[in-house]
This record gives structure tokens, sequence and C-alpha cells, in this order.
């Protein structure tokens, strides 16, 4: 009976091989791209102000959320980061940074202009985004398998064959860009100070480049 029941194990497992391998040679394994350009509809701001006590420090404050408020910018928008005390020199002992969130309903250009002060430190392009972008990378891979059903669809056409059932997907992140900086800042690093921004540039929305997404889906079909 033991060596009735190993040759059918035996048996079971020699035709499963056999099978797999007729799968493999009855297969067609294609690679699927896709692109899409995004337009950006936030960013985030990273904003630091000094002052040489507390007390100027909170009036420089609230000359910021006055300026951005003018700007178009919520106070929920606003984050506090962090605030730093230097007690080694006499000068803007005091610091703190923040977080802000603009959307296209603000002006941009007006926030560096009115922010072109002394009392503000560094005014830094922390991330460029699109709040719906999940929805767009999705439709990228979607149309990245399609693509790949396309390619197997007319090379096996050729052959005077049929696609079959897909056996395998697997999905490769080419290239996804989040970080985009504006045009007026490609000659510049990311956390160059205020001091430095060109008041003659256009920092508007649309002088900064699209969010570019590709994506690649391998697939592996039958072939009838």
């Amino acid at each position: 009976m033991k060596l009735k029941h190993f040759l059918l194990i035996g048996a079971l497992t020699l035709g499963s091989f056999i099978n797999a391998q007729e799968v493999k040679k009855n297969a067609i394994e294609v690679t699927g791209v896709a692109e899409m350009e995004v337009e950006p509809d936030e960013i985030i701001f990273s904003i630091g102000i000094k002052a040489n006590n507390k007390n100027d420090l909170a009036d420089n404050e609230k000359k910021l959320f006055e300026i951005l408020k003018n700007a178009g910018v919520k106070n929920e928008d606003i984050k506090f980061k962090s605030m730093y005390q230097n007690i080694y020199i006499q000068a803007a002992r005091f610091t703190k940074n923040y977080r802000l969130t603009v959307s296209t309903k603000s002006n941009i250009s007006k926030i560096f202009e009115d922010l072109n002060q002394k009392w503000v430190t560094s005014l830094n392009i922390a991330e460029v985004k699109n709040t719906k972008i999940a929805d767009f990378r999705k439709a990228v891979k979607i149309n990245a398998l399609k693509a790949a059903k396309e390619k197997a669809d007319y090379l096996l056409e050729s052959m005077g064959k049929k696609t079959g059932n897909a056996i395998e997907i697997v999905e490769i992140e080419d290239y996804t860009s989040d970080m985009i900086m504006p045009v007026a800042y490609k000659a510049r690093t990311s956390n160059a100070p205020m001091e430095m921004a060109d008041a003659s540039v256009d920092y508007s929305f649309d002088n900064i480049e699209n969010i570019k997404l590709k994506y690649s889906i391998k697939t592996r079909y039958e072939i009838l």
C-alpha cells in the first residue's frame, strides 16, 4: 500500500510539473507602459521668522499670519513646525518655523513680495502636490495594464494565436515625481534663503512644472 501511495504521489507531482512546463511554454510575457502629467494644485512651503526677543517674535508672527491671510491662505493651513532660542548671540536670538499649504486660490507672487522682510529668514518650497494624485496613479496603472494586453493581442494575432487568461500581473513603478520645483527655482537649491528670491520672477502655479507619473505593468497571458 505504501509503494502504491508513493507511486501515486510521484505521478501527481510529475503531472503537475508537466502542466507547469506546458503553461510556461504556452504563455507570452509582455510589459505595458503608461504615462501622465498632472497639474499641481497645492504647494507646501517652509517659512522661518526671527526676532531679538519673544515679544518681537510674537509681533512678527502676527504680521506673518496677516500677510498670508491677505494672500488667501487660511489659518488652518499654517502649521507650527519648530522654535529655537540661541543664547550665544545678541541679535536674532529667537526663530520660529512653519509649514503652510498654498492652493491655487492663493496669490503666491504676493506672498513672496510681501514676505520680503528682514524678519523673514527663509521661504522654501518643501513639496508640490496634487490632492487627487491617488486617483491619477490608479488611472495610469490601469492604462499600463491595458497597454500590456493590447501588445499581447497584436503580437499573438501576427502568429495566428489569441490571448488567453492572465497568468501573472506584476506592477513596476518606473517613475513618479511629486517633488516638482518651479522653473524659477531650477538654478538654486530648495532651501535657498528668502534674500535670494528674485522679486521679478513669476512664482505662480502657471510657472510650476507638472507632476509626472509613469508606471509599467508586466503581465503573462496564456496562448490560445
